[in-house]
């Protein structure tokens, strides 16, 4: 960790760091590439982690050459995997740090490639979690450009929040993600994809194994302390 600027604000990424669809979206993928008799390969995996809907589907129709335009794809996974969004669950660590953080007055934001839709959907069950977010940034926000690995979602965030990007740590589990948090000229954090090997998250300020294992005060934040001292746990 090279940490040269203080931290005053947080970003999350949503999927594989806050909520864990990670398995939904590669359960999906793989079956619509079957059906079509392909495989879906761990580098196309890799390739997709943190991307938009559509270039996702434009990256896995040109890589495994379906006989589907982008578009297409996008309408057929839809059908498939929006029922099972309601579904997620939260990562651990994810809750206990993001309302230990908002306890203590430090302003987080969610940045997501997710569209309004998808997002809202994964998030049916987790109303008032989200509620204590002080920004979210989803992918078809109208002020968004450019999705990752372009740093314009995390510009857009730290704008909203009145931050420096200088002063804002992100958190990322995608290849795209932290390549952007990086171009935003913030410090990453990453919580590595199981698709993605680890040396691909070099550039990271760190790498853990999941938000259980992020130590607040390493970073100048907050640490889990009760009012008697002693430290909670994740």
């Amino acid at each position: 960790m090279t940490q040269t600027h203080p931290i005053t604000h947080v970003i999350y990424d949503l999927d594989g760091i806050l909520l864990d669809t990670e398995p939904l979206q590669t359960q999906v993928n793989r079956a619509i590439a079957y059906r079509y008799n392909k495989p879906f390969p761990r580098q196309v995996r890799s390739r997709v982690a943190g991307r938009t809907a559509l270039d996702t589907a434009r990256i896995i129709t040109e890589s495994l050459d379906l006989p589907l335009t982008p578009e297409a794809y996008t309408e057929e996974r839809k059908a498939m995997i929006y029922g099972l969004y309601p579904d997620a669950q939260p990562l651990p660590g994810a809750v206990n740090l993001t309302k230990h953080l908002a306890t203590q007055g430090i302003p987080q934001a969610v940045a997501t490639s997710s569209s309004g839709q998808p997002f809202r959907l994964k998030i049916t069950h987790h109303q008032d979690w989200f509620s204590l977010f002080d920004c979210i940034v989803v992918g078809d926000d109208p002020e968004l450009r450019q999705g990752k690995p372009a740093p314009d979602i995390f510009l857009i965030a730290a704008q909203r929040m009145d931050a420096n990007p200088q002063n804002c740590l992100v958190f990322e589990d995608a290849i795209a993600g932290m390549e952007g948090a990086i171009a935003a000229g913030m410090s990453v954090v990453v919580v590595p994809n199981p698709e993605i090997e680890r040396h691909h998250y070099d550039r990271a300020d760190a790498i853990i194994d999941s938000l259980a294992d992020f130590d607040p005060q390493v970073w100048g934040l907050p640490g889990f302390y009760s009012n008697c001292g002693e430290q909670l746990g994740q």
